[in-house]
């Protein structure tokens, strides 16, 4: 994990040492491993790997559109999310994670900053991933993700 800058009074992305604040419950571990694998294989190309943690019926929310199944990721904006993943990275700030039976929600906060198409990018990024336990293990039913810039 990379330290952050010097706190300030109102630091936007508050750390501990260089880490993130996590507060997950036990029983979310698993869902917020799935979330950080879905993250990570955006950031290599692999939207086959992005596209299997994915519920069939998956709702995105991203700056006021909607995507309202898998298949619809896949034809619009996943090609374009994991361009922007792989060329800009993000470090997290905090997360919570909590899970009850089949369900589990995590909510994280971070930091992106970099380059894309020869623009400069440093943004915060709030995102909420809401998971449900499947047969074959945890799959995201619904993102919602909202970013601005840093002051």
């Amino acid at each position: 994990m990379i330290a952050g800058a010097p706190a300030l009074a109102h630091d936007p992305v508050p750390r501990v040492a260089g880490h993130a604040i996590d507060d997950v419950q036990e029983e979310a571990v698993e869902a917020a491993r799935v979330v950080d694998a879905f993250h990570t294989a955006l950031e290599h190309g692999d939207t086959e790997g992005t596209l299997a943690l994915l519920a069939e019926d998956v709702l995105i929310f991203e700056s006021g559109d909607a995507e309202r199944s898998r298949d619809e990721y896949a034809e619009h904006h996943l090609a374009a999310d994991a361009a922007f993943s792989a060329a800009v990275p993000g470090i997290r700030s905090r997360r919570v994670a909590r899970a009850d039976g089949d369900s589990a929600w995590v909510a994280s906060e971070s930091r992106t900053t970099g380059a894309f198409n020869g623009r400069p990018v440093d943004s915060l990024t709030v995102e909420t991933m809401v998971l449900r336990r499947e047969a074959d293990g945890w799959r995201i039913t619904h993102i919602h993700w909202s970013s601005h810039a840093a002051r």
